[in-house]
């Protein structure tokens, strides 16, 4: 079985394929995200401006009553599902959207999470409102959970039986998903990170955090609830003052920084990895990709969590739910991409140990018009003199992360340069003298995880690279696992909902055993294979919120008109009162 011909055939269909606009064609997926996401932020009066500080004000506690029906508090419902929406994509698939769609690319994540805000509350509001009680909660250590809700139930109890079969495939796509974005992706970059950062084995760390994974969610949501109640703001506390300062110790290139971000947006010139001049439609592609990656509106993911909130008012969910993609991509990516370009570092090349097979080598063709055709098949040999490769127009050049390498060099310090010829399907280099060689050196672009690392070594270079390594491990470390964990409760309810809940426990096993598994393998094509299953799990969730539309609107006016937080500020004041006379 040819998997990666599979994956490029699936990423055709999927992401590539939907309406062409001079020239550059815009998937139908995201057509669909942002369409739902400007429907939902017009229909709903743009809710994400007018209420967000009442989801402020109900995440803070203020106006829970305990006695209400769910597993966790807001406050915990908030940060199981940022805990999900706050991870790797905030650190590597920043750098990836400004590595492939140039600075302007953080423009519309910034869009996309904007637009998400509405889409998230509609969604959190839907699974509130149709999710399953499995009964009074009388054992707060119970495994299982006393909820279960998300799109596959209000799909199904929404929009009528005769849509079970389309609720049944989300969950089939979402629990696969979780294998892999939530859970694969983010064991391999925590493996990685702390491969190269002290070379350790993956097979260490894999262990070690597929453990520390299995202790928590083999506990169920009440242990994931508190556990991520506390890892979530203590991991973005450390992110973002570490981001702040180097922002703040560079504040005189912020306007400049700015400026770049807007005019990149609409009018990109040649990027890094070739973006391509006046080529929007990839750097739009590009942000709306990681945006959704990052902050999963319109996934159908989150609601998931929010379900299990202490609440009988759907709305009060879901306008906590709204602060999501406004903390994770305005705040947190937002500081990631300034760090990122304040510093340099998205268009710089470093000294890098060049793998001539495998790792992150490509072969890219550089065309008349600036852009770069990227994943080109390689030929049959590539001539090299005194450094430079000799490729004739239209030829395909050796790439490292889709950029291609202007000099080779035999030595780390480069002082010598290569003459010879790459034979790539050997993956060897021999030179005139007949000396051989399966890697060689040169200048090369970083992306992903180690861009952001080196963006925060530079911004620390005055004290010393290792404070900046340091943030971005722990933002890794803490990032992947609280991800991981908060998915696999995604997963479980999926499962729960196909089969039963005696395919929870078996599931988070299979999960565990994924984790490992993907801490120890080469990540390969999974991102393309996640951005697969994210284009194909979108759709059914976006399709049953615009039918339900009416009913997001119904809740959403009756709540504002009765004011039920009141009552429940009522409650509060009376249980602080009950405490102060126990005392």
């Amino acid at each position: 079985m040819d998997f990666p011909a599979i994956v490029a055939f699936l990423e055709e269909w999927v992401l590539n394929k939907g309406v062409t606009i001079g020239g550059e064609t815009i998937s139908w997926s995201i057509i669909a995200l942002l369409g739902t996401g400007i429907f939902l932020t017009l229909r709903l009066g743009f809710i994400q401006i007018r209420r967000l500080g009442h989801g402020f004000g109900v995440t803070s506690g203020k106006y829970d009553d305990p006695n209400e029906p769910g597993d966790v508090s807001h406050f915990q419902a908030l940060t199981t599902a940022l805990s999900a929406t706050v991870g790797i994509g905030n650190i590597a698939g920043v750098a990836l959207a400004i590595h492939f769609g140039g600075p302007g690319a953080l423009f519309w994540m910034w869009v996309t999470a904007f637009l998400g805000m509405a889409t998230k509350y509609s969604e959190v509001v839907l699974a509130q409102n149709f999710r399953v009680l499995e009964g009074v909660d009388k054992d707060a250590k119970k495994w299982e959970g006393t909820v279960s809700g998300g799109p596959m139930y209000y799909i199904e109890k929404g929009l009528g039986s005769k849509w079970k079969p389309l609720a049944v495939f989300f969950a089939l796509m979402l629990g696969t998903t979780a294998f892999l974005t939530g859970n694969a992706i983010q064991a391999n970059t925590l493996s990685d990170t702390i491969s190269s950062s002290f070379h350790v084995s993956p097979y260490i760390t894999g262990a070690v955090s597929s453990i520390v994974v299995a202790a928590v969610i083999l506990g169920g949501i009440s242990r994931i609830g508190k556990v991520t109640g506390i890892l979530a703001p203590v991991m973005a506390g450390i992110y973002v003052t570490g981001a702040l300062v180097l922002i703040l110790l560079n504040i005189g290139q912020l306007p400049a920084s700015l400026s770049l971000i807007f005019h990149e947006a609409f009018n990109p010139t040649a990027g890094v990895a070739g973006t391509g001049a006046g080529v929007l439609i990839a750097t739009l592609t590009w942000g709306v990709r990681r945006g959704l990656f990052s902050n999963e509106a319109g996934q159908g993911s989150a609601p998931i969590a929010h379900a299990a909130a202490k609440t009988d008012e759907p709305v009060s969910e879901g306008v906590v739910a709204l602060l999501e993609p406004f903390i994770d991509t305005i705040v947190i990516c937002t500081m990631t991409g300034l760090v990122i370009i304040m510093t340099g570092v998205w268009s710089a090349r470093i000294p890098t140990l060049l793998e001539l097979t495998g790792g992150d080598s490509s072969y890219v063709i550089d065309n008349a018009d600036g852009s770069v055709t990227q994943g080109a098949t390689a030929p049959a040999q590539i001539r090299v003199n005194a450094g430079v490769p000799a490729v004739s127009a239209g030829g395909a050049r050796y790439a490292w992360h889709e950029v291609a390498v202007d000099t080779f060099y035999v030595d780390d310090a480069q002082t010598r340069v290569f003459s010879g010829t790459i034979d790539p399907a050997n993956g060897r280099a021999t030179g005139d003298d007949g000396q051989t060689y399966t890697a060689l050196y040169g200048n090369a672009a970083e992306s992903g995880a180690p861009l952001t690392t080196l963006a925060f070594e530079r911004g620390f270079s005055f004290t010393s690279a290792v404070a900046g390594d340091w943030i971005v491990i722990l933002g890794v470390i803490l990032f992947a696992i609280s991800t991981a964990i908060s998915w696999s409760y995604y997963g479980d309810r999926c499962a729960n909902y196909l089969f039963g809940p005696k395919a929870i426990i078996p599931y988070r096993i299979v999960y565990v055993l994924m984790h490992y598994v993907g801490a120890t393998v080469s990540l390969g094509l999974i991102w393309n294979l996640g951005d697969i299953f994210l284009g194909v799990v979108i759709l059914p969730n976006l399709l049953a919120l615009l039918i339900l539309s009416p009913k997001i609107v119904q809740l959403t006016k009756s709540y504002f008109e009765r004011r039920p937080w009141e009552e429940n500020a009522r409650v509060q004041e009376q249980l602080r009162e009950q405490r102060r006379a126990g005392h």
